[in-house]
C-alpha cells in the first residue's frame, strides 16, 4: 500500500465528517517531519558541513604554507588525516550516515595527496593521470559506501579524467563524438540511478542526486546539438540527435509517470535553447535576432505555464 499523501487527507476531509482533531494528528504522523526527524537533518547537515570546511581548511593550509613546510610533513599530515578518518569509519560505532560522510571527506584528501605528491616530486604525468588515479583510488569506498555524496564525487572525477583526456591525448576527437560519449556516459548513469533498484534492492538513491545527473545529460545533449548545426555533420551528430530524442520521449514518459514537473521542464527548455541554435543557423540578422527573442519570451511563457497546469492537476 502506498503511503498516505497531504491531498488525499483533504479530498477525505472534503467528503466525510472527520474531526479537525483527528485531521491534525494524521498530519503529524504521516505528512509533517516530527522532532526527531529535524534532529536527525540537523546533526547530519552540520557534520556535512563540518567535514566540507574541514577539508576547504586542509586545502588552503597547504596553499598558504607550501614554501615553508618540509615535503615529508606535507604527505604525512595527509596521510595522517586519510588514515584518522578511514579508522573511524571501520572501528567507531557512530552512525552509519557520519560514517559515509567521513568518508567522503576522506575521498576528497585523497586527492589533495595525489596533488601534494605531484608538486613535491614533479612527475610529469598528465592532468587526467592525476584524476584517474585519484577516481581508482576511491572506487572501493565508492561500491562499498553505497553513498550518494560519494557516487556524485565519483562521477565528476569520471567525467573530468575523460574530458582531461580528450583534450590532452585524444586530439583527433571532435567537439560531437566527445559530447556524444559524455551524454552516453551520463546517461547510463542516469538510468542505473533511477531503475538500478529493480535489480539492486538496496540501491535507493535520493531524487537530488538524479536530478543532478539528469541535468548533467540535459546540458551535454543540448550543448552537443547546439553546436553541431554549426558545424558540418558527423555521423556522431546523428548519434547523439537520435538517442537525445528517445531519452527525452523516455523522460518525458517518466515525469508523467511520477508525476514530477523535473524532467519536463529541463527537456522543455533543452529544446527551446537547440530552435533557438538551429535559428540562428538560418540567419544572424537583426530580424531573425528580433524574432529569436520572441519566441523565447513565448516558448518559455508556455512552458511555465503547461507546468503550472499539470502541477495543480497533479495536486487536486
Amino acid at each position: 500500500m502506498e503511503k498516505i499523501q497531504n491531498k488525499d487527507i483533504h479530498i477525505i476531509n472534503r467528503h466525510s465528517n472527520w474531526s479537525k482533531d483527528s485531521i491534525d494528528n494524521l498530519l503529524k504522523k504521516e505528512i509533517y517531519n516530527s522532532k526527531e526527524a529535524w534532529q536527525q537533518f540537523l546533526r547530519l547537515f552540520f557534520i556535512s558541513l563540518g567535514i566540507g570546511f574541514t577539508t576547504a581548511g586542509v586545502l588552503f593550509f597547504f596553499a598558504y604554507n607550501w614554501a615553508n613546510l618540509h615535503k615529508f610533513i606535507k604527505i604525512g599530515l595527509i596521510e595522517f588525516l586519510i588514515i584518522a578518518t578511514i579508522a573511524v569509519v571501520l572501528f567507531s560505532k557512530i552512525n552509519l550516515d557520519i560514517k559515509n560522510i567521513l568518508l567522503t571527506g576522506a575521498s576528497i584528501l585523497v586527492g589533495v595527496l595525489f596533488a601534494v605528491f605531484g608538486q613535491i616530486y614533479q612527475t610529469g604525468a598528465n592532468a587526467y593521470d592525476f584524476f584517474l588515479g585519484w577516481t581508482l583510488s576511491i572506487a572501493i569506498w565508492v561500491a562499498v559506501s553505497n553513498f550518494a555524496a560519494l557516487w556524485l564525487v565519483f562521477i565528476i572525477l569520471i567525467n573530468t579524467t575523460f574530458i582531461l583526456y580528450t583534450e590532452q591525448i585524444a586530439h583527433n576527437w571532435s567537439s560531437s563524438i566527445i559530447l556524444t560519449l559524455l551524454f552516453s556516459l551520463n546517461s547510463l548513469f542516469l538510468l542505473v540511478a533511477l531503475f538500478g533498484k529493480s535489480f539492486i534492492p538496496k540501491m535507493n538513491p535520493p531524487t537530488w542526486f538524479s536530478n543532478i545527473l539528469a541535468l548533467a545529460v540535459v546540458s551535454f545533449s543540448t550543448i552537443g546539438i547546439s553546436e553541431g548545426i554549426h558545424n558540418d555533420f558527423e555521423t556522431a551528430f546523428g548519434i547523439l540527435c537520435f538517442a537525445s530524442a528517445l531519452l527525452y520521449f523516455l523522460g518525458f514518459l517518466y515525469s508523467l509517470k511520477i508525476k514530477s514537473s523535473f524532467y519536463i521542464a529541463i527537456i522543455a527548455f533543452s529544446i527551446i535553447c537547440i530552435i533557438t541554435s538551429f535559428l540562428i543557423k538560418l540567419s544572424d540578422d537583426a530580424g531573425m535576432f528580433l524574432f529569436i527573442s520572441i519566441f523565447l519570451v513565448a516558448s518559455i511563457t508556455l512552458v511555465i505555464k503547461t507546468l503550472i497546469e499539470l502541477q495543480k492537476k497533479w495536486t487536486k
